[in-house]
């Protein structure tokens, strides 16, 4: 089956951006749980520009679907990570200036680093998931520092502005499942992902979680956020079905 992660970072934003009580990003999570989603995501950044450290422990005591955290390997966050123990982290880079994560954690160059922060996070019996950018050496490298699980770095298909560069950035999200697959990882799939250019995706039947959070808030803004979740939720279950079908089962 065919899973959705929903992250709730732009919730807090919208908090942050007052330093009000609200909206509440935990009440918001259980609000998506309610209407399907697999597991809620959240970013805790070194600059707290919106999920806070109380959200984090909030959301571990609330949720029973899966909590994924998102984080650098920053000696703070991952002493917080530890002892919160969500059920899965995701290691990805992080620059302070950036809006939103620009690319995937390079693992080639910091693979004694991935490795010892994969190391402490399963002492903690937590899931650990590297968010890479499509890449055979990416890949390989993530392999090498001792990975099962890669989320693919979706951003160039998301923001090709044509159609043949769109078709020329999913094959090489295809082949860059298909080894991963080979090479036994668990493979997930997340950023810049929407009600339009999601579908296509369930084509990779290695990929078998999504994340999503930016394009469900925008849309929570006018149905609801339950609505928002369902929708997407549909979008993937109808587009694994036809992607099926069209492969012979």
């Amino acid at each position: 089956m065919i899973r959705l992660g929903v992250n709730i970072d732009h919730v807090a934003t919208v908090r942050e951006a007052r330093r009000s009580g609200y909206p509440d990003p935990v009440k918001a999570a259980l609000l998506c749980q309610a209407a399907g989603a697999d597991s809620i995501v959240c970013h805790l950044r070194e600059d707290r520009r919106h999920i806070q450290d109380k959200d984090l422990y909030r959301l571990k005591k609330a949720l029973d679907a899966k909590l994924n955290l998102e984080m650098a390997c920053s000696e703070e966050i991952v002493k917080i990570a530890a002892e919160v123990r969500p059920r899965r982290v995701t290691l990805v880079p992080e620059k302070r200036r950036e809006l939103t994560t620009e690319g995937g954690l390079d693992v080639c160059s910091r693979k004694p680093l991935v490795r010892k922060t994969l190391e402490r996070m399963r002492k903690a019996d937590v899931e650990v998931s590297l968010f890479i950018d499509p890449d055979a050496r990416q890949i390989n490298a993530s392999r090498e520092a001792g990975a099962n699980m890669i989320e693919l770095h979706t951003g160039e298909y998301a923001n090709a502005k044509n159609i043949k560069e769109a078709k020329k950035k999913y094959t090489i999200l295809e082949q860059s499942a298909k080894l991963a697959g080979k090479l036994g990882f668990k493979v997930f799939a997340g950023h810049g992902l929407d009600y339009g250019n999601t579908a296509r995706l369930t084509g990779i039947k290695e990929i078998e979680e999504y994340n999503i959070g930016h394009s469900i808030i925008a849309r929570a803004v006018f149905v609801g956020i339950e609505q928002a979740v369902r929708e997407m939720k549909k979008i993937l279950a109808r587009s694994r079905v036809s992607a099926r079908a069209v492969r012979g089962g």
